[in-house]
């Protein structure tokens, strides 16, 4: 109602995914009837609105070349979104030094949100030769330039690279989406209100070895392109090392281990798994291995 009152022409989304995410929604809003509610899922939004320049100051979300926006839905408590091409930003700015400021856990978690966008879509059963290039040239900048982003903010390189492999690792996701990662995070950020970053960067390691005998040959490749030595290994070995490294640099990063480290009751694993199950189906059928109700739970145990 207020970009409607002082007539405005076009929105400015800058910031993070939240404020980028509010600024295209709001943006949409101002030509469709309702709340955002009405909206949730894929392709429901019947209209454009107001065209969105989105600016990001972190180099994670890839909201700014994304049709999604997601947020908590105050009914579940649980993440959702809206998801449709009506959404995609006219103009997306990318400019390194807006993210030289960003202190070093948030270079981590939101990082580490753009290397679980890059290693889902690319383990995505929709997966093609196309995402598959953009998903390891993002794989690939993340694992050269993110330890150096978090160790020095100011190195202007580090960033670039970092904002770039951002942008491949989101062309991959605009396409085939994400998987139980994801599913995982957003009922456990509706539940716990635990960021989405660290959310991401804590149970990646642990959907990575559950995924891992789906999907061997594409995380011996991770590790290849995380700089691992796998040359001579057999597929089994290569494919743990690619687990390994993601672990080894969520510790380097100084990411929690384990949701007990960030205050989550372990009797709140029960409601987080039902969670997952019945709100996060669309980004769970995208995984590389099928989920139950069990599987999200002990998966969950694992990680607590």
């Amino acid at each position: 109602e207020f970009i409607k009152a002082c007539g405005a022409q076009v929105v400015i989304g800058l910031g993070g995914g939240s404020s980028m995410d509010v600024a295209k929604m709001s943006a949409a809003m101002t030509a469709n009837p309702g709340t955002v509610a009405d909206y949730w899922g894929v392709d429901r939004l019947p209209r454009r609105g107001l065209p969105v320049i989105a600016i990001p100051t972190t180099a994670g979300t890839s909201s700014e070349i994304s049709p999604a926006a997601v947020f908590i839905d105050p009914e579940t408590q649980a993440k959702r979104g809206v998801n449709t091409s009506l959404l995609l930003p006219a103009v997306a700015i990318l400019d390194p030094e807006l993210t030289l400021g960003l202190p070093p856990h948030l270079t981590a978690f939101t990082g580490m949100d753009a290397l679980t966008h890059a290693i889902e879509a690319y383990t995505s059963p929709r997966a093609s030769l196309l995402t598959d290039g953009t998903a390891e040239r993002g794989i690939r900048l993340i694992g050269e330039f993110l330890r150096r982003a978090y160790a020095r903010g100011q190195d202007l390189e580090a960033r670039t690279g970092m904002l770039a492999g951002c942008f491949f690792a989101g062309m991959a996701l605009a396409e085939v989406n994400v998987g139980a990662v994801h599913g995982l995070a957003q009922a456990l950020g509706g539940c716990f209100r635990v960021g989405h970053g660290l959310a991401n960067a804590l149970f990646l390691p642990y959907v990575m070895a559950f995924n891992r005998i789906a999907c061997r040959e594409k995380y011996a490749r991770v590790a290849s392109l995380l700089g691992e030595p796998v040359e001579g290994l057999s597929l089994d070995d290569a494919s743990e090392m690619g687990v390994e490294a993601v672990r080894r640099l969520t510790q380097d990063l100084g990411i929690p281990q384990h949701l007990r480290e960030i205050g989550v009751p372990r009797e709140l694993l029960d409601a987080v798994a039902k969670s997952c199950i019945e709100t996060q189906q669309r980004v769970l059928l995208n995984n590389a291995r099928s989920v139950t109700l069990e599987q999200a739970r002990a998966i969950l145990e694992e990680a607590w």
